[in-house]
């Protein structure tokens, strides 16, 4: 594993030691997304909410609620399962999608993929050795826990993460490439089945009962295979050009 205590592996800053903004993106002028940024400015997905039917209103409208408290994780876990989900998801200020409330909620009633990889544990298990797995790295490298340590020392541990590279500790009991794709594939159908999600996104939700009117590929005629409810991106800027171009 890569020595986290020198400076070399932390990702590029701006000056005065804050993360670069992500300036290519409008603030949110209607509706909610993440951060209140996003590509689609003018779009919300809660325009449509007459068109869908009872059924797909309530179990969407549900998760606009305000999250309860965690029922599976402990209160010594909360901190490093914000932290994750905060840092792997780049959720960095409010308004965010309650995400370590879902994961946990999801955890907590058992509705689970039904599979899951032979040589790693069950998933609420496997969650349990990440966060120690994370704390364990953590304090290795910074002399304090996961969810106490920088925005940049927490990026560098997930990156290492993200790469199977971590060990030590409970990682030792864990398949960590696997480990990562068993979090993060839960967190991130957390993340976008949440409407502000979809409004950073300009997805559409629900097509039921509405149905699509056109179903051709994109091709070069742009807004004639558009929606007649979706709206055009307000920059077409591609994100991991300028993320990669931060990295040089």
């Amino acid at each position: 594993m890569p020595d986290l205590s020198r400076p070399d592996h932390l990702p590029n800053r701006r000056p005065d030691r804050q993360p670069r903004h992500p300036s290519w993106l409008p603030r949110q002028r209607r509706g909610t997304t993440p951060q209140m940024i996003g590509r689609y400015p003018d779009y919300d997905v809660l325009d449509a909410v007459d068109t869908w039917d009872e059924a797909t209103k309530k179990v969407v409208l549900a998760r606009l609620e305000p999250p309860g408290p965690l029922r599976f994780f402990t209160p010594d876990e909360e901190p490093v399962l914000r932290a994750l989900c905060d840092t792997a998801l780049a959720q960095d200020c409010q308004p965010r999608i309650p995400v370590a409330e879902m994961v946990d909620g999801k955890l907590a009633d058992g509705k689970l993929d039904g599979y899951q990889y032979a040589d790693m544990p069950d998933d609420p298990d496997t969650w349990r050795l990440v966060l120690g797995g994370l704390d364990h790295t953590a304090v290795q490298s910074y002399q304090t826990g996961f969810a106490r340590c920088g925005a940049a020392q927490r990026e560098a541990i997930v990156a290492q993460f993200a790469k199977g590279r971590l060990v030590g500790g409970a990682w030792d009991e864990l398949n960590v490439t696997r480990a990562w794709s068993v979090v993060m594939r839960m967190m991130l159908a957390a993340f976008y089945s949440h409407p502000w999600a979809w409004n950073e996104i300009g997805f559409g939700g629900p097509a039921y009962p509405r149905g699509f009117m056109r179903l051709g590929g994109a091709g070069k005629q742009g807004a004639q295979v558009r929606e007649p409810f979706e709206k055009p991106g307000a920059t077409s800027e591609d994100p991991v050009q300028i993320v990669e171009s931060w990295e040089r």
